[in-house]
């Protein structure tokens, strides 16, 4: 039996029609769209469901939806294959907010309403600063520091051993492009995002953000959250509230996350939420883990019949 972790997608994989077979299919996953409407006051579901995309790639919306997207995917596992327990969590982003909830440590209403917060404090952010991000690809990490420290740009994500995102300034960014391609990155691609995510652009939006989580109580999840900022699980409330404010500017360390999870004996992963982005940086992390994803109904026949009975079948 394979020692299971599951992990929850973040901003980037949102895509309309997000949820919507699951909700037809599921009442309980109807029934989470339908109440993350009504907490936030508008048609959330209809944005997921219908678009349009422009819409839903705000932040303020892309972010609450892909979290209630994701649980859904969640819910409809756990209804297909009831009993279903997983030893470690995580998520890139946004999606530690879903791990969070799942593990029992910040409530639905609370997660949903400090994720549309999180994400409306980040476009703002987006629109008051000239910012962009670079994906650089088959350049070691050093020399991909030394590229941002050239530029004077910093780095956001470290996805695999091969792929590091850099964010700032939006004029830096392309020096950042030349500078990595010229040090012989293998491909680089500067990302169509709004603004600098996870750099000190974002400063103002984590400001915003620690107010709102001033008040919402935390609890310590019943089971191990990998955190993106240090990359070892969340253990004291008080910490966790600091570190979801330290993740909107600091690197997410999603090559720490998977290590520290494979160190614990994980040996399978199962992404829920829309697209299949962590379990391609997963595969190529954590070789020879198993995968399964769950996105749409379909996606969910797949995983439900691998985790058959409990245990893991190729």
């Amino acid at each position: 039996m394979a020692n299971k972790a599951i992990v929850f997608a973040g901003q980037g994989a949102q895509a309309v029609g997000m949820g919507r077979d699951l909700a037809a299919a599921f009442p309980e996953c109807a029934a989470l769209f339908s109440r993350a409407d009504e907490i936030l006051g508008y048609p959330l579901s209809l944005i997921c469901f219908e678009g349009p995309e422009a819409e839903l790639t705000q932040s303020n919306n892309c972010q609450p939806g892909i979290f209630v997207a994701s649980l859904a995917c969640y819910t409809a596992l756990l209804r297909q294959r009831p009993g279903l327990a997983f030893v470690g969590a995580a998520g890139l982003s946004l999606g530690e907010w879903t791990a969070l909830h799942m593990a029992g440590a910040v409530s639905f209403e609370d997660a949903l309403k400090a994720l549309e917060a999180r994400g409306r404090f980040m476009q703002e952010a987006c629109a008051a600063t000239a910012g962009g991000m670079v994906s650089v690809m088959g350049l070691a990490p050093d020399k991909v520091q030394g590229v941002a420290d050239a530029a004077g740009v910093e780095v956001a994500n470290l996805n695999s051993h091969e792929q590091i995102v850099l964010s700032g300034p939006r004029a830096a960014i392309a020096d950042a492009d030349k500078l990595a391609r010229e040090a012989g990155a293998k491909k680089t691609v500067i990302l169509n995002v709004a603004g600098a995510f996870h750099s000190r652009l974002m400063q103002p939006a984590a400001d915003r953000l620690a107010a709102v989580l001033d008040g919402i109580p935390f609890q310590a999840p019943r089971l191990p959250v990998v955190s993106n900022v240090t990359g070892t699980p969340h253990r004291d409330p008080v910490q966790m509230r600091q570190d979801l404010v330290r993740q909107v500017t600091q690197p997410v360390r999603w090559v720490s996350c998977v290590e520290w999870l494979g160190a614990q004996g994980i040996t399978g992963y199962v992404e829920c939420g829309p697209g299949r982005v962590l379990s391609g940086l997963i595969k190529r992390i954590h070789t020879g883990a198993h995968l399964a994803n769950v996105q749409d109904v379909g996606s969910l026949e797949k995983a439900a019949a691998a985790l058959k009975n409990g245990e893991w079948e190729a």
